[in-house]
């Protein structure tokens, strides 16, 4: 089965944001991955989403990317929640405890309406 190309994409302004995640998370995401919370960062949003719900494959790799995302956002003080995963990815972040360090939703509007999320960039 061929790789479907990794892209992510940016969506909301101020304290929330969202990452969307589009097609294969592996090695050839690191770049795009990057680049989007860097945007994140830029938009210096306190709660970042990370929106799975068009992300196809999650290899090794692509958790390690999650984990490095993951430190680099415990550094700067941002929370970081997750929606959209599939219950094989969902019961992947619990096997590797990703979902200790991460709240995990159903989708964007469950994300956004909890306590502590500002959405004035209109995300949900």
């Amino acid at each position: 089965m061929p790789a479907i190309p990794f892209r992510a994409e940016v969506a909301g302004t101020g304290a929330f944001a969202a990452i969307e995640l589009h097609g294969d998370m592996n090695v050839a995401a690191e770049a795009g991955l990057e680049a989007a919370y860097q945007g994140v960062a830029a938009l210096d949003a306190r709660t970042v989403l990370l929106d799975f719900t068009d992300a196809d494959y999650i290899n090794s790799t692509g958790i390690a990317l999650i984990v490095r995302l993951l430190a680099e956002a415990r550094r700067e003080g941002r929370e970081v929640r997750a929606c959209g995963l599939t219950p094989h990815y969902l019961e992947i972040f619990q096997i590797t405890r990703l979902s200790d360090f991460m709240q995990i939703f159903d989708d964007r509007a469950s994300a956004s309406a909890v306590s502590g999320a500002t959405n004035p960039g209109g995300v949900s």
